[in-house]
């Protein structure tokens, strides 16, 4: 199943994985190989990329945080060509994101003269870039009835879906609601009534997806091998200021 009715999809460009992904969901649909399974894959691959920061090999990393970000699609392929949506598989794979993203900035505040301060402002930058993201993402999931494995409002904890059990579902949330709590909250104070708006635009939609981790993970890679890695750090502080930028496009258009 599509994220997004045909009609209603747009240029993603945090979503550049998204080919490869197929391929790969496609070549494991016969096999024993979970979702899970491929998110672990993606959690591996996002680690190699950090030790790679840490010594300096950076063309290595940029490698490893592509991988990820491909892997990372993969595993939502996956459930969606064997057709075992799980709420399970959605929050373990946004808590092993948000953990990673931790690691990669102070990997950055490692690498570079930065201090933790702002390596840290960088990092929840980049969270509530992303979360103002999948906020806009999801509603227009929902609205045309798109995957709806993931909800516009995390308030609750959902019913199990068939084949995941309960408990795991109600641990996941728990970690969920603790890591993305505050950068929901905060993205919907700044635009309450955005659930209730016109469809988006896609020429919006697009803007908007250079807040998608791929698209931030992929600006990151090329920084690395540029030699630009001191400039990483400033970027995403002063890019969050685009999220009052695109809020009011939205409230505009």
């Amino acid at each position: 199943m599509s994220k997004l009715p045909k009609n209603h999809k747009f240029i993603d460009l945090s979503d550049y994985g998204r080919p490869a992904a197929r391929i790969i969901a496609n070549s494991l649909k016969n096999t024993s190989i979970t979702p899970i399974q491929v998110t672990v894959w993606f959690i591996i691959s996002g680690l190699i990329a950090i030790i790679c920061m840490l010594y300096g090999y950076y063309w290595a990393a940029a490698f490893f945080l592509i991988l990820k970000s491909v892997l990372d699609a993969a595993d939502g392929e996956l459930a969606r060509v064997k057709n075992t949506p799980s709420y399970t598989g959605r929050y373990f794979d946004s808590v092993a994101d948000i953990i990673l993203n931790f690691f990669i900035f102070l990997a950055l505040w490692q690498i570079t003269d930065a201090q933790l301060i702002y390596a840290l402002l960088a990092f929840i930058g980049v969270q509530l870039q992303g979360t103002l993201y999948n906020y806009y993402y999801v509603i227009l999931r929902n609205k045309f009835n798109g995957d709806t494995t993931s909800r516009v409002f995390e308030d609750k904890t959902p019913v199990a879906l068939k084949g995941e059990n309960q408990r795991n579902v109600n641990f996941l949330f728990m970690l969920y609601k603790l890591f993305y709590g505050i950068f929901d909250k905060t993205i919907y104070f700044l635009d309450k009534k955005a659930t209730d708006s016109k469809p988006f635009n896609k020429w919006f939609m697009t803007a908007v997806s250079t807040f998608g981790l791929g698209f931030q993970l992929l600006i990151i890679s090329v920084m690395l091998v540029l030699g630009w890695a001191t400039f990483i750090i400033p970027f995403f502080i002063s890019y969050t200021a685009m999220i009052f930028v695109f809020i009011g496009l939205r409230k505009i258009f």
